[in-house]
């Protein structure tokens, strides 16, 4: 495995920033740009899992850092969540919920791996 010097070397990071990119792309189209509440809390969560991970990254500790990634992987969830919710009043397609959902799922599967790898280094 290669040595984590950065937030940006983390994959969980990197996969949640596509996760805000394509939230984004998402919410500035159609219906959906027009629901300023839905938009605005899918956008804030989106990013909340990115940022998150970031500022545990510079945490002085490992149990803080794992603190963050579990905020981030809650993130990562409520965007999954807000999709049925955009889905339901249709704003969004099944081809566009399943793609934008299958990026939270991943996003929160590795963030969740990676905090668990961590608390194995430091029980």
């Amino acid at each position: 495995m290669a040595l984590i010097e950065r937030f940006e070397d983390i994959l969980a990071w990197q996969e949640a920033r596509k996760l805000v990119g394509e939230i984004y792309k998402l919410t500035n189209v159609g219906s959906l740009a027009k629901d300023y509440g839905l938009r605005d809390q899918l956008q804030r969560a989106a990013v909340s899992a990115m940022t998150n991970i970031a500022e545990g990254f510079d945490c002085d500790s490992q149990v803080e850092f794992a603190r963050f990634l579990g905020i981030a992987r809650r993130s990562a969830v409520e965007v999954q969540s807000l999709l049925y919710a955009a889905i339901d009043v249709g704003y969004i397609d099944q081809k566009t919920f399943d793609a934008e959902y299958d990026q939270a799922r991943k996003t929160k599967a590795l963030i969740g791996g990676f905090k668990n790898a961590l608390k194995k280094r430091n029980p």
